[in-house]
Order: structure tokens, then sequence, then C-alpha cells
């Protein structure tokens, strides 16, 4: 049973909008036709818009309606459907004279839908101009996908997942590379020597350096202001660190 907002200008109840909607056990919830009553709007699953009267006005509700992270559905009369194209922005249609078990497959697959597609957003780590995809395993800048190694991804994934928390070099590679890994230490600071490469110097600032601790990562406006530690300064030991043995590791574990 899913809660339905029915916005419609017509007096009487819902069943004079969409009569079907009698015969199916839907919470259906009826609210004027007007923008300013959607600012706190009760809860609810899926919006229909009555659509049988008002053709420009409530396309403009529509319109105004598609950020709503809802599905929202039309409610036509058969004359009115030849004014219905892309620009209205609706997941879909209904005719007002509809049956039933026409207005329930409607109503559960928009619903279905909108259950996926929730699913897909919460499978993705946003931070400005980051996108990172777990289920396409890739990652984003500006819209340009990154050429990231498995190991680099699930580096960056994991940093990313933890916005500000200082992670151990021990800790990532127990995170990344699991505990039956036996290299060093140092395979972690190479592999994010190649993420902060492949992010581009305007973005190299979001994996930033906590001096004789590990890593961070950094949200917009921190990697904007510059990491404490600096984006560079892979501590002390950086600079003479082994550097073919951790680099022979890294390679071999990418």
């Amino acid at each position: 049973m899913a809660g339905l907002l029915l916005l419609t200008d017509a007096r009487g109840a819902s069943v004079e909008v969409l009569p079907a909607l009698a015969l199916l056990g839907h919470r259906v919830r009826v609210l004027p036709a007007d923008a300013e009553l959607l600012v706190d709007p009760p809860p609810y699953d899926a919006v229909l818009l009555d659509a049988r009267r008002d053709l420009v006005g409530v396309r403009t509700l529509a319109r105004m309606l598609t950020g709503s992270g809802k599905p929202v559905l039309g409610i036509f009369t058969e004359g009115g459907l030849t004014a219905v194209n892309a620009d209205w922005q609706l997941d879909d249609v209904l005719l007002d004279s509809a049956g039933p078990a026409e207005v329930e497959a409607r109503l559960r697959l928009v619903l279905t839908r909108a259950a996926l597609d929730e699913d897909d957003d919460s499978a993705k780590i946003v931070v400005g101009e980051l996108v990172i995809d777990e289920h396409a395993y890739s990652a984003k800048v500006g819209g340009t996908t990154l050429d990231l190694t498995y190991k680099e991804f699930e580096l960056l994934k994991q940093l990313a997942t933890y916005p500000g928390r200082v992670f151990t070099r021990a800790q990532l590679l127990q995170e990344v590379w699991g505990y039956d890994y036996f290299g060093g230490t140092r395979t972690v600071d190479v592999h994010v020597r190649r993420l902060r490469a492949k992010l581009g110097p305007e973005n190299e600032a979001f994996i930033g350096t906590v001096r004789n601790v590990g890593y961070r990562f950094a949200g917009p406006r921190d990697a904007r202001d510059g990491d404490a530690d600096g984006a560079d300064a892979d501590d002390d030991g950086d600079a003479a660190r082994s550097g073919a043995a951790a680099e022979k590791d890294a390679t071999a574990d990418a």
C-alpha cells in the first residue's frame, strides 16, 4: 500500500479525479495544486497531478516537482493527452477513465523504478566534482573517468567513504589489501602518489597527509584551502622510502 499525494483543484473526493482509486487500497492525501503547499508536504511515495483542466498550470507544477525524488504521474482526459511531451517531465500518465488494474500496474512500475534509482544513488560517493560509483567500479572527476587500477579504486573508495577520518598506513593496508598481505606499508604511499597524479593538480589535495600518522580524505573546502600537512609531504621518510621496493610491491599488487 503506497502513500499517494493527489494535487487537484477539484472540490470533490479523489474518486472524482480518478475513480479507480476507490477500488485500490492506497492511502490518498488530497491537496490543492499549489506549489506553496509543497514546501513541507506530508509523507508520500508518489504524486498524482490532476491535469484534466489547467494544462498550462499543471505542466509548470509538474516541472517544479521533478527534483522531489518521488515519481510524478499526470491524470489526463483523452483529449488532454495530445498536449503531453517530454517537457512535462512526468514519470507516467494516466487517463482519468483508467481501470484499477491499469492504475495499480502503472503505480507499481514507477515505484519500483524509483526504488532502483535510490539504490543506484546510494552506491555513489559524491564529493565536489569527484563521483565514485561502487557498482561500476569507476571514478570520475568533472565527468572525466579516471584510469584507476583495482587497488587504486579501492583505496580511493576507502578514504572517500569516511571523509575527514585519519587512516594509518597499516589500517589502509588491512582494509584494502587484506590481512594476508605481507608487503610493506610503503605500498600505500606509492598508491597514494599514483592516485594524486591521476586526480590532477586541482584535485590531488583531496587526499591529505597527516604527518607521522597516515592519510585522510579532505572535503572540497579543505582541498581548496590546502591540507594542513600538504598533499605531497608523505612523512619524513618519503624522500627515502625504499622507493624501488615499494614501487615493485605496488606494481605487483595494482
